[in-house]
């Protein structure tokens, strides 16, 4: 059941001028089932990405780190879930360059303005003949508000659909930023098995997208971890269709820049949240802040371990303050010179250690009634500095297990 988290209202999701959403039923793992999204972007579009830094990478990845890399002319994505394509060898990418080419074909593109995207299981052969034969209907129910349903085109094992979208001004006109996303496990930094896809009509100059999309991903998609398994398929895609009736933005420290920014990471966070929420079997939704340490490494380092530890997380689950498991975490996560006697814990508002101990005053029923809570955040200072860092995360119960042991069945 995700932790307070509701499918997105369509209504709510902007059109992003420019930008139209095709999705098909093509049956590539199960019938019936919404598996094939189709993005189509106008002429002059910029694109810019970030992908999964698991050396392991799946073919469509690698076609979209060269195409990326090669083209300033994107025209197209192409989504499939049910099958990741990855663990494919030769046979991987020669299945992703002809779904990029059936699609081509269709839509008057050469294949090299394509991007494809898969998600799913791995290690299985990519059905291209199952996504062309779904290609004409995903085309044909190409539309600028379909966001919503390419949310739920784009699911494997999430539960709910994720999607964010929001308005701002600037130069005295409209501009929009919508996206959707996709993970539910197999979730770490450095990207996870997650896809995000975000879009704006912001006139930006194309050559600021790529700082742009790693300054978002820095904020939000490598600020969650659900199990600590970096997957094979990561990809944030930032999209800036440039069709804003504003002058073009070329200095993201000016005024509108950082206007845009703030609202493109406002957008990836809530998306990065939302697959936590919906993460495999949690019940709990957790902040994890380092504060006082020297540097955001330090800071982030400690917060990675007390979110990767299982021992932390099922303490969670159960709602047990057995909050040592958080200090000894803190303790291995790699900060050599750490003094203990000068760390301060919280829970919420209630203050369980200080100067490395525990608080006269603290009580294991308090404890015990923030650990209750759906929503939990954990405040560390290690008296070292001035840096922070915080990351999201959740609990891991017995249906997280569940989930992933049935998986492929």
């Amino acid at each position: 059941m995700p932790v307070n988290l509701t499918a997105p209202n369509p209504s709510d999701l902007h059109p992003v001028p420019g930008v139209k959403l095709g999705i098909a039923m093509a049956g590539v793992r199960k019938a019936n089932r919404r598996d094939l999204t189709v993005v189509t972007l106008d002429e002059g579009s910029a694109v810019a990405g970030v992908f999964t830094q698991n050396r392991f990478c799946a073919a469509p990845v690698q076609l979209c780190r060269e195409r990326l890399a090669g083209r300033t002319d994107i025209r197209a994505l192409l989504i499939n879930t049910g099958n990741a394509n990855a663990g494919t060898g030769e046979d991987g990418l020669v299945r992703a360059r002809a779904s990029t080419i059936a699609l081509a074909r269709q839509l008057h593109l050469s294949p090299e303005q394509i991007l494809p995207f898969s998600t799913g299981v791995i290690m299985e052969t990519l059905p291209v003949e199952r996504i062309e034969a779904g290609l004409p209907a995903a085309i044909a129910d190409l539309k600028a508000d379909n966001w919503a349903v390419a949310a739920e085109g784009i699911m494997t094992t999430d539960t709910l659909p994720k999607a964010a979208s929001r308005q701002i001004t600037i130069g005295g006109a409209t501009v929009t930023i919508t996206g959707i996303s996709k993970g539910a496990g197999m979730i770490k930094p450095n990207m996870a098995t997650m896809l995000g896809y975000v879009a704006t009509d912001a006139k930006v100059a194309p050559g600021l997208l790529q700082a742009m999309v790693t300054e978002a991903a820095d904020a939000s998609f490598n600020r969650i971890t659900i199990d600590g398994d970096t997957s094979t398929n990561d990809s944030f895609v930032l999209i800036a269709t440039r069709q804003a009736a504003h002058a073009e933005i070329t200095d993201l420290n000016s005024a509108e820049g950082q206007a845009l920014r703030a609202a493109i990471v406002a957008v990836s966070q809530q998306l990065a949240q939302a697959i936590v929420r919906d993460g495999e079997g949690a019940t709990k939704f957790i902040t994890i802040t380092i504060e006082g340490g020297r540097d955001k490494a330090e800071c982030a380092k400690a917060a990675y371990a007390i979110a990767h530890s299982p021992l932390v997380k099922t303490a969670f689950f159960a709602s047990d303050p057995n909050l040592g498991r958080i200090l000894a975490a803190v303790g291995y996560a790699g900060i050599d010179d750490l003094d203990q006697s000068l760390i301060e814990l919280h829970l919420d508002d209630v203050h369980v250690v200080t100067k490395g101990g525990r608080r006269p005053e603290y009580t294991e029923a308090d404890g015990q009634r923030v650990m209750k809570q759906s929503e939990i955040t954990i405040r560390v200072g290690l008296s070292r500095g001035t840096a922070s860092a915080t990351v999201w995360t959740c609990d891991l119960s017995h249906d997280y297990v569940t989930i992933n042991a049935d998986y492929r069945s």
